[in-house]
């Protein structure tokens, strides 16, 4: 009987030996995916390119969406990536509307651009993308919706009219600024007048993107 009890104590032991080494390798293991986690997260949290715009009045960075319109974010930040931005002016500009830049140097000579991109406004919206809506970034474009090429503009206040609609193509938004919108409120805010081939709503003291980069 004093055999048995000695069994039974030991084993009580045993068992008890075990339990803490499961829970310790409990709090081990979930102690690493919280470590884990901790170095994912940053790389999880930003996966949209963001491009940094450094120009004469200051500078502001826009985050761009991929999976919203892909074929339009690539045309862009190739553009970025060959520095067809660098020394380009914002050759339009109406406060109270938006700022337009990317086609033009600072003596107003068109830039060449390559084939233009595809229209995406309403496949964008469709996938929940952003509407023409104060900071966001769109193509600017002629009359025909597949015409976009390298021109860029950035809504300073709700422009409803510009939303894509069973009835009308409207304007791709592919981005937003996510720092330093004070800057492009600057921009808008510059006297404008006739400037180069354009009669009116050029700055008069040209407002020109020094760099354009990629920042992540």
């Amino acid at each position: 009987m004093a055999a048995l009890l000695g069994f039974s104590k030991s084993f009580t032991f045993f068992r008890q030996i075990r339990s803490v080494n499961s829970q310790r390798r409990a709090w081990l293991a979930a102690a690493a995916l919280v470590w884990l986690s901790s170095l994912a997260g940053p790389a999880l949290a930003q996966t949209s390119p963001r491009v940094k715009f450094v120009t004469t009045e200051g500078s502001f960075v826009v985050e761009v969406y991929p999976d919203k319109a892909p074929k339009t974010v690539e045309n862009f930040l190739q553009y970025v990536k060959e520095k067809h931005y660098d020394g380009t002016v914002f050759h339009r500009v109406i406060d109270n509307f938006m700022v337009q830049g990317g086609g033009f140097d600072a003596n107003y000579v068109q830039k060449a651009t390559r084939a233009p991109v595809v229209h995406e406004g309403r496949e964008a919206l469709a996938k929940g993308g952003s509407k023409n809506v104060v900071g966001t970034l769109a193509m600017a474009r002629a009359n025909d919706p597949n015409s976009a090429s390298s021109q860029f503009f950035i809504n300073v206040k709700d422009n409803d009219f510009l939303n894509p609609t069973p009835n009308a193509y409207g304007y791709t938004v592919f981005g937003k600024v996510v720092s330093g919108m004070e800057v492009v409120n600057k921009i808008k805010s510059v006297p404008t007048g006739a400037g180069g081939p354009f009669p009116s709503d050029v700055p008069k003291t040209p407002v020109i993107i020094k760099s354009a980069s990629l920042v992540n």
